[in-house]
Parts: C-alpha cells; sequence; structure tokens
C-alpha cells in the first residue's frame, strides 16, 4: 500500500540519519540480499540505538586484506609538509566526518547496499547480557499478567510504543489509518479500562497485527500470519516487536534504493565538502596523492617516449610528452591500483575508502590471469578440436576456479594446485576428445600440456605476461572510452574469459568515474603543477640544444 511520493528533504535527512551509528553498529555489503520491496517512502522507522549491519559477500576475500594489511603505513608520510598539532575535540570530529562520508560513499558506490540487523556471536558476553536483560522484562511482564487482578502498566507501555512504532511508519497523507490508530491505542483510555477491569488486550493486539498487515511489504505477509497463531500475550508480544523491526529494516532499504540515484550528486558534493574540511586540518592530506599522479605522469612521458622514432629530434620529442593530458595521466593512475603493494605502500588519500574494493578487484584480476593463461595453453594444446565444443571452457573455468580458491592465502601453494589443475584439466580434454570422436592426447602430449600449466606459476612466463597486457589494455581503453555505451573490443586470446572481465570492468569503472566526479578539482590542480614543470622542463632541454 505505499504510495510513491516525490523525494523530499526528509528522504534525505534519513540517510544522514544513519551517520549516527555506533561503534557496535557493523558496515557489510550483501551481493545477493533478500530484498523484500518495501511500501512506504517514509524514512523514520530506524530507532536509536538500533543495532544494524550491511551484508557483505566477500567476506572470505576481506578478512584477508584485513589481515594483510600493514599495521601503520601512515608513518611514512613525507615530511616535507608537516601537520600541524591538533586538539582531541578536532581529531574527534574529523573522524566524525570520516565516518560520514564513508557512509554515503557506501550507499552510492554499492548498488547492494542494505542495512540488516548485526547478529552477535553465539557465546558473547554481550550477546549473554542481552538475552539476561530480555528474559527478565518478559518475565516480569508475564508476572504482572497473571497476577489477580492483573495488572497492566507493562502491557500498556509496550503498547504505546507499538503505537508509536505504527504511526511512523504513515506517510501525511495516510489520515484515515492515523485516526484508526489514535483512537483504538488511546493511551488514556486504556489505562482507564484497565484501572475498571474492563480492558480487554486481545482485542488491542488483534488491530495492532491488522494494522501491521496493512502497512508491511508483501514479502512479509507470513511473518503476519503467524502473528494470528500465536494465542498468549507474552509470546505474541515478542513476536510483534519482531516484525516491527523487520518492517523498519524494509522502509529504510527501500528508502535508500530508491533516493540512490538523485543521492549520487549530493553525495559527491558531500564527500569533496568533508574532505575539504579534512584538508585545512591537515594540509599535507595530498602528499601521497602528489606522489601517485607524479608516478603516472612519469610512466606515461617515459612511454610515450619509446613510442617516438629513434631519429626523433628534441623537438619531437618535446611534442610527444606534451601531449599528455589530465585524463590520460588520471586514467594510467587508477591503472597503477590494480598493481599496489597494499603491504609496504600507503594508499593515495583520496581512493582510501575504496581502497578494499581496488583491493578486491586486484585479486579478482589476478586469479582471472591465471584463468585465462590456462584456458590459452589448453586451447593451444588441444587445436580447434575444443575450441568451439560448447561448454568445454566453462568446465576448464569451472575446475581452475574451485582449485585457485584461497589463492591470495599465506598459506597456498600455487606450484601443487597448477599440477592438480594439469591433472584434472588433462582428464578433462581427453573425456571430451574421446566423446566427440577425436583422438585423446598421448602421454607425451599430457606431459607437456602439465608442464605448460605448471610454468604459469613462473613470474617471468612470456603467456602470462601477454595475458595480462592485454587486460590492462582493454581496462585502459575501457576507461578511455567509459562515457560511450558500447564496451572495447576484447583483445585476442581473451575470449574464453570475456563475460568475467566486462563485469570486473564494470564494477571497476564506475568505481573510478565516482571517484572522479568527487575528486576532479584536486587532481586537476596537483596535474597542473606535475605537468606544468614537466613540460618547462622538456622546454629547457629543447633550447639547451
Amino acid at each position: 500500500m505505499f504510495t510513491h511520493s516525490p523525494m523530499s528533504e526528509n528522504a534525505y535527512s534519513f540517510l544522514f540519519h544513519l551517520f549516527s551509528f555506533s561503534e557496535k553498529n557493523q558496515l557489510k555489503m550483501s551481493q545477493n540480499p533478500d530484498k523484500p520491496h518495501s511500501s512506504e517512502e517514509k524514512l523514520s522507522g530506524l530507532e536509536d540505538g538500533q543495532e544494524e549491519s550491511l551484508d557483505n559477500p566477500d567476506q572470505s576475500i576481506r578478512k584477508r586484506i584485513r589481515q594483510s594489511a600493514p599495521g601503520s603505513l601512515r608513518d611514512e608520510t613525507p615530511k616535507s609538509s608537516p601537520p600541524r598539532p591538533v586538539s582531541i575535540e578536532e581529531l574527534m570530529e574529523t573522524a566524525k566526518g570520516v565516518t560520514n562520508m564513508a557512509l554515503a560513499h557506501e550507499i552510492v558506490v554499492n548498488g547492494d547496499f542494505q542495512i540488516k540487523p548485526a547478529e552477535l556471536p553465539e557465546h558473547s558476553l554481550e550477546k549473554k547480557v542481552r538475552d539476561i536483560v530480555h528474559k527478565a522484562f518478559w518475565d516480569c511482564l508475564e508476572a504482572q499478567l497473571k497476577e489477580d487482578p492483573p495488572t497492566y502498566d507493562h502491557a500498556i507501555k509496550l503498547l504505546g510504543e507499538i503505537k508509536e512504532n505504527l504511526l511512523s511508519f504513515l506517510l501525511p497523507g495516510h489520515t484515515r489509518l492515523r485516526s484508526q490508530i489514535m483512537e483504538v491505542l488511546d493511551l488514556d483510555l486504556i489505562k482507564q479500562e484497565a484501572e475498571n477491569g474492563a480492558l480487554d488486550i486481545s482485542k488491542l493486539v488483534e488491530f495492532v497485527i491488522g494494522m501491521m498487515g496493512t502497512l508491511c511489504a508483501p514479502a512479509r505477509d507470513e511473518e503476519i500470519k503467524k502473528l494470528k497463531d500465536i494465542h498468549e500475550i507474552v509470546p505474541l508480544f515478542r513476536a510483534i516487536f519482531s516484525v516491527l523491526d523487520l518492517m523498519k529494516m524494509d522502509m529504510a532499504n527501500f528508502a535508500v534504493s530508491s533516493i540512490r540515484p538523485k543521492l549520487m550528486q549530493q553525495s559527491a558534493e558531500y564527500e569533496r565538502k568533508k574532505f575539504q574540511e579534512f584538508l585545512e586540518k591537515q594540509p599535507n592530506s595530498l602528499d601521497f596523492v602528489t606522489r601517485w599522479l607524479q608516478e603516472a605522469a612519469d610512466d606515461l612521458a617515459k612511454l610515450r617516449c619509446k613510442m617516438l622514432p629513434p631519429h626523433c629530434t628534441d623537438d619531437g620529442a618535446t611534442g610527444g610528452a606534451s601531449a599528455l593530458c589530465s585524463t590520460a595521466v588520471q586514467n594510467q593512475a587508477y591503472l597503477k591500483l590494480l598493481k599496489w603493494d597494499h603491504v609496504n605502500r600507503p594508499f593515495p588519500e583520496t581512493v582510501l575508502m575504496d581502497q578494499t574494493r581496488f583491493q578486491e578487484i586486484q585479486l579478482e584480476l589476478e586469479q582471472l590471469l591465471l584463468i585465462g593463461t590456462v584456458l590459452l595453453v589448453t586451447f593451444s594444446a588441444a587445436g580447434s578440436a575444443l575450441i568451439d565444443m560448447p561448454g568445454f571452457a566453462e568446465k576448464i573455468k569451472t575446475i581452475v576456479k574451485v582449485l585457485l580458491t584461497g589463492m591470495h592465502l599465506p598459506s597456498f601453494n600455487l606450484k601443487e594446485s597448477l599440477a592438480t589443475i594439469g591433472e584434472k584439466v588433462c582428464a578433462e580434454v581427453n573425456s571430451c576428445l574421446s566423446q566427440h570422436g577425436f583422438t585423446p592426447f598421448s602421454p607425451e602430449r599430457e606431459t607437456v600440456l602439465k608442464g605448460q600449466i605448471q610454468a604459469v606459476a613462473s613470474p617471468d612466463n612470456a603467456i602470462c605476461k601477454l595475458i595480462d597486457s592485454r587486460i590492462q589494455k582493454f581496462l585502459e581503453n575501457y576507461l578511455a572510452s567509459s562515457h560511450q555505451k558500447s564496451l572495447p573490443a576484447i583483445p585476442g586470446g581473451l575470449g574464453p574469459i570475456q563475460r568475467e572481465l566486462e563485469e570486473i570492468a564494470v564494477k571497476y569503472v564506475r568505481l573510478v568515474n565516482y571517484n572522479k566526479m568527487v575528486f576532479s578539482p584536486y587532481y586537476d590542480a596537483v596535474l597542473g603543477k606535475i605537468l606544468t614543470k614537466e613540460e618547462s622542463q622538456l622546454v629547457g632541454k629543447s633550447e639547451e640544444s
């Protein structure tokens, strides 16, 4: 029954009420969440103190990332621009601003952002204390209701909380429903009825369940139906509050998904504003960004010089180097993030909130590189017989993915895994060849193929380097054409991993484009100095010659 009304200031303000999460709340992401469709855009359903979190799809990858992260990389901050002393109050204010910025950023860049209640560890002290307190409360309620005559003090307080929850679900236009709730759940009248022994609490609870069924999302109909099967008052109260919590989550998540398209520009401005405030307190907060962009500019300049003909004059060299532009340098800088040494190098400040995401993409690309290399080696060994065979490439990819699971853990043995992959791939190749009337591999050909697959572990493997360069070229082309509707052509040899590569590329470019939207003024300012300085140096060299 939710109606879709235009976004109001209240809707936007909700997102920033989320910024008051307590430290016990966790930020998680969910790739495949169970997303019930809420029926309202009213956003005031989240109450202070409610435990909420976001679900994370790649727990194992993120855990490995956290475990491998250095303890304190910021000790490497360049000393050329020392930070000024700050007070505890300034630090707390800055920390709060960074937290707010991170949450706004999460909502925008994570299409599967959801708010979910945090689940306390089964044997944790916090869970034990919570369970004890809750049990004591419900036991007290049960004892009051069993008195003769019954005491309804606790029950009336609960009805008051339920009333406030139901009212919070209503839109301004729901005047009839508001009147019904105010009339039936009139606490003063209920207290009088309790004092006179005329209170029928069962009828009140029946009205509450009916109203919840009217206001809830369709996905909660089953929970509402279960409430009707509970006949004891205390368990019914507990179940009602449990379903109300789910309804508030539904509404909040529906509101977040509805606001996201309109939030992007506002979020970019908000992040930029918060970063500027942080920069004013810590003037050296662009040191790592400057170093990062300088390295990217140097890389491009060297690449351009290598591409110039050997007989090119100094003027020609100057012209080639001066062709560097801000966009090209930025794209090169973003590509460098996919080869980053996260353990030994501090991440640039402006992409720090996305370090985990960039690292996940980096790990995915490293695994995809091995899969693509194994497939290319296998198809080269098998010839044309298996290239067009339906389902064969998917079978090999599945085998390789399974056996490369955990490849970034310290305990993972790549050589042993590649040896096993070689055995499995040879068995699959021979099986497919036999099924389609071809001659299986001889033991000699099997040995050669297994050796080629095991050689992938070498950092100097020529085939692996070739696949890697083509993957990087595809991502570079995709960055350059990210505003076009069509994807760039897949380089030769990457056909078997095209789907996976395009999925990673879409995720990567979306992340890059949003980062550009937020921080492009800072990049332009830093690159303006870098490119002007390099151009002046090249002109000076040209005049000397």
